[in-house]
């Protein structure tokens, strides 16, 4: 779905976390993202994805990423995903979909025979000198940490 691949600059991102602290791009220079973009709070395949990281966010932080996660969902649903699953990293409530957008992950799907317009669950790996390192778009979501390390 996205138009974006492995050697291209990452496009600059801006928005407002759980908390509504502004989270930039520019805040992690030097740093390697994991930068996930996910449907939806609170589903099931959200939650399993989420909580992988989670479980395995030391290894995440040994191996020198910052986790950041993206969806269309609000701050306050944002927070309580955050507080009920005890997530460790940050979550940029997306709602006028603009990094969506800039990263090529909102579009067209199917479900159920249905077409309609929503996130692509999918995941980049930027570098210290952000440039796009991977794209994953087929994101296991109960075995996702093993697909970053």
């Amino acid at each position: 779905m996205t138009h974006l691949k492995q050697g291209d600059i990452a496009p600059d991102f801006e928005g407002k976390d759980q908390d509504g602290n502004t989270i930039k791009k520019s805040d992690y220079k030097g740093q390697k993202i994991v930068l996930y973009f996910y449907p939806r709070d609170n589903t099931p395949g959200c939650t399993a994805q989420a909580c992988d990281l989670r479980d395995n966010y030391d290894a995440l932080l040994k191996a020198g990423y910052v986790v950041i996660g993206v969806s269309a969902d609000s701050e306050k649903s944002h927070q309580k995903f955050k507080e009920k699953h005890n997530l460790p990293f940050p979550l940029i409530a997306d709602t006028e979909k603009e990094v969506l957008k800039a990263y090529g992950v909102w579009g067209p799907k199917k479900f159920m025979g249905k077409l309609f317009d929503g996130i692509h669950r999918t995941t980049f790996i930027i570098n210290e000198d952000g440039i796009i390192q991977e794209v994953i778009e087929k994101v296991k979501t109960k075995e996702h940490t093993k697909q970053i390390l």
